[in-house]
């Protein structure tokens, strides 16, 4: 109650006045007003201003209104209510910044009937109203009441000046009373807006009495609650104060004990758990926030939530590792055949760990073509080590918040999925497979290899925040194995964080052992056949590993054994008795015809034809080159879903044929009246890069000379314009395809040879190899053409 109010004590009753039908409309935000009252208001609206300025000129009298939503950029009658007050300035001064404080005398409500004008400010017709008349006699009880409930208010309010009490008393006038009382009440806007509507002053007396009860019940319980609290704590112990005076609220309610007890069960597992100094602090902060909320609410969920993850992860469990090299060994000889310079380096690995066990590790990446065995080589470390295994694919995988989760305060947000695989594991120090980390991708949501990096970097990981806990976890002890068919798609940042170990492709006897020793027992097991009931002779499995697959792992191969397995299972089932054994003979009832044939004489039989090597992510394979020549303007075409490098090889190989077209017996008009197109069969499948130079020169040469390229001859390298010969990679790969192919020679780079010795010596027993620096070399072996390097340009 303000001293403004105190100042119309002395008013009369009643007023008789007369207002103009029309006047200036001036919206109020947040405030009702209430007649014989004194309001200050401060101006600052452009509009406002004139408005104000206009009428101190002349009678000074304004309507005001309170809009609905005063938040709304709206301020139109749609957006004001229809009743309101007429008032009439009675001092106006100038304030900071260009406004106007003015003080306004309410002097009765009224309702708007109309709109006559909305600019330069708006002007309203007006019809003033009056209470509806009620003797003031039979409102005396209930204007007693209103006095004794405001005076039980103001001892209980602060915020009430002394003398209030005072001025109430001398109010004989029911009407004046109820608007005193409705404007200083502290109740929201709407509830103000009825009580001044209300004409009748019985019902608008109810409504106060109601309100004032309401409020007044509302004090007495406060002060209850802080009396209670203040007689039982100390003063200096402030954390306790608040807990209980937290408590004495929720027993107010009667919802306080199971949260309580559900808080206090938080709190004494993090205690225990003896978490890091900065888990500890954080936890604890979670489990205060959820002491203050209500079970019912949904933030209480998020916060229990939260801290069953937090709790739930693995700080300070981990598995003990079995550093003994000789028992990892034997595992991975038991679990893998082949893969030597693999399994060195894994054991390596193991003895650096045995003998410096706090000694941060690189991170391995298997490369490698499919189904060589790249997953099951980390279970097999696993395995070794003791440790949990743990993958993760990432094929596919576009959105950042995999790896680094989303914040807490999203609705249904997780923890990446690398928390959630460690706290699912139970051990901090897993063996955890990323596989397929070459098919990361990137799109608005992320770039998930970006989030990679501190992940796979021995130096940060130790510090690991994920945006769903908000606090660092040691990823240090995690031994991180990652798997890729292709390194170039990697980013060249993650790739420098890993150290690279590639798995080639398997020759036709190592796949022929592990069809012996893994696949055949596996999948009689998984087809509920036995060794007694069904055998594999050699010859079949030779047969299959030659003539039904041709790839550089053995998934194809397994899945060739199981059709014959579920066909032979077909006629156990059916009532045969006597054991059955696969020979060659028996492939084609179960596989059908065979599916690779080496027709590699039948192709080269005419000029124009020559056989490259070629690498792709499935391992190596090879090409036929094909080269024809038809009267033109000597163009070159070339077909086959050739890259732009490639392109390039070919038009290299033609000049250099043109430049020394004389040294090679050539005629000049073979390149200016005849157009030359190059095709590199399946042309479904895109090629590209440089290593296809060699065979293209021998193509188009062959096809000149009219001389054919040596049977079962295959060939790769890089060619220059001066006709040197530059190495290239996947040599082990490519050199493998030709063995699979049948193919008895092969014409590698000079300086491939080191990579050449990592082919397995059964298969460069098979094959003869020829090292070439030059083109004259190429052509001498591949054709029988010799060019005298006298006359060569």
């Amino acid at each position: 109650m303000s001293k403004n109010d105190a100042k119309l004590d002395n008013l009369p009753a009643k007023t008789t006045l007369h207002f103009p039908d029309a006047l200036p409309l001036l919206m109020l935000a947040d405030q009702v007003v209430f007649p014989m009252s004194i309001v200050p208001l401060h101006i600052t609206e452009k509009r406002d201003l004139l408005l104000v300025d206009d009428i101190v000129k002349e009678h000074r009298l304004l309507a005001l209104v309170t809009l609905r939503s005063p938040d709304a950029s709206d301020a139109s009658l749609t957006n004001a209510y229809e009743i309101g007050c007429i008032g009439r300035i009675l001092q106006m001064q100038s304030a900071e910044e260009e406004g106007r404080d003015i003080l306004v005398q309410i002097l009765t409500r009224f309702r708007v009937t109309g709109q006559i004008r909305k600019d330069p400010y708006m002007m309203v017709s007006v019809k003033p109203l009056e209470d509806k008349a009620e003797d003031e006699k039979a409102l005396e009880p209930m204007m007693m009441t209103l006095k004794t409930q405001m005076a039980s208010l103001i001892q209980l309010s602060p915020n009430i000046p002394n003398g209030a009490q005072s001025i109430l008393d001398s109010i004989d006038n029911s009407s004046f009373l109820c608007d005193l009382i409705a404007g200083n009440l502290s109740i929201a806007i709407e509830e103000k807006q009825k009580l001044l509507e209300t004409l009748d002053r019985r019902k608008r007396m109810k409504r106060l009495m109601y309100l004032l009860q309401r409020e007044v019940e509302l004090l007495e319980m406060s002060s209850k609650i802080h009396e209670d609290v203040k007689s039982s704590i100390d003063k200096g112990q402030r954390e306790y104060f608040l807990r209980q005076q937290l408590k004495a609220i929720r027993e107010e309610l009667g919802e306080g004990e199971n949260a309580d007890s559900e808080a206090e069960a938080y709190r004494e597992k993090i205690l225990a758990l003896k978490l890091p100094e900065e888990v500890s602090k954080e936890a604890l902060r979670e489990v205060d926030r959820l002491a203050r909320m209500h079970e019912s609410s949904g933030e209480y969920q998020v916060v229990a939530t939260y801290l069953d993850t937090l709790l739930e992860l693995p700080w300070n469990i981990s598995t003990k590792d079995q550093l003994n090299i000789t028992a990892a060994e034997t595992i991975l000889n038991q679990d893998h055949y082949g893969l030597e310079k693999v399994k060195q380096r894994i054991l390596e690995y193991l003895a650096v760990r045995k003998l410096k066990p706090d000694a941060h590790g690189p991170i391995l990446c298997f490369q490698g073509p499919p189904g060589v065995g790249k997953t099951s080589l980390g279970q097999s470390i696993a395995r070794a080590l003791g440790r949990k295994f743990i993958r993760m694919a990432l094929g596919g995988m576009r959105d950042e918040a995999e790896i680094r989760g989303h914040r807490k305060t999203y609705v249904g947000a997780l923890p990446g999925r690398i928390i959630q695989s460690i706290r699912k594991a139970q051990s901090s120090n897993p063996v955890f497979m990323l596989d397929e980390i070459d098919k990361v991708g990137a799109d608005f949501r992320g770039d998930p290899s970006s989030a990679l990096l501190e992940v796979l970097d021995p130096a940060q990981n130790n510090a690991f925040v994920d945006n769903y806990l908000n606090v660092p976890f040691d990823l240090s002890k995690v031994m991180f194995i990652a798997t890729a068919n292709v390194l170039e798609t990697i980013p060249w940042a993650l790739r420098d964080r890993m150290e690279i170990i590639q798995l080639p492709g398997y020759t036709q006897e190592e796949k022929l052992e592990i069809a012996k020793k893994y696949l055949v027992p596996r999948q009689l097991e998984a087809h509920g056949l036995t060794r007694k009931k069904l055998q594999f002779n050699v010859n079949a499995l030779r047969k299959i590993t030659a003539d039904y697959t041709r790839e550089a792992g053995v998934r194809n191969l397994e899945r060739e054994i199981a059709n014959v397995c579920r066909g032979c299972a077909r006629k156990f089932a059916g009532g045969r008795r006597t054991p059955m054994r696969i020979t060659q003979e028996d492939l084609r009832e179960y596989l059908g015809n065979e599916k690779n044939y080496y027709d590699t004489a039948e192709r080269t039989r005419l000029p124009g034809v020559a056989i490259g090597l070629a690498w792709t992510a499935t391992g190596g394979d090879i090409l036929f080159i094909e080269a024809t020549r038809m009267a033109g303007k000597g163009q070159l075409y070339l077909t086959g879903q050739l890259g732009d490098v490639m392109k390039e090889s070919a038009q290299a190989a033609l000049s250099y044929l043109r430049a020394n077209a004389q040294a090679l017996g050539l005629d000049q008009k073979d390149f200016s009246e005849y157009d030359l197109h190059i095709h590199v069969p399946a042309g479904a499948v895109p090629k590209d890069g440089p290593s296809a130079g060699v065979t293209m020169l021998s193509a188009i040469t062959s096809l000149l000379t009219g001389k054919r390229v040596k049977s079962a001859l295959a060939m790769t390298g890089e060619i220059t314009l001066r006709g040197a010969v530059l190495p290239v990679g996947g040599i082990k790969e490519k050199v493998l395809a030709a063995a699979r192919a049948k193919v008895k020679k092969l014409i590698l780079p000079e300086r491939c040879k080191n990579d050449y010795e990592e082919v397995p010596e059964s298969v460069r027993k098979k094959l003869t190899v020829h090292f070439v620096k030059n083109m004259h070399e190429v052509l001498d072996i591949a054709l029988g053409i010799k060019i005298d390097e006298k006359n060569a340009k």
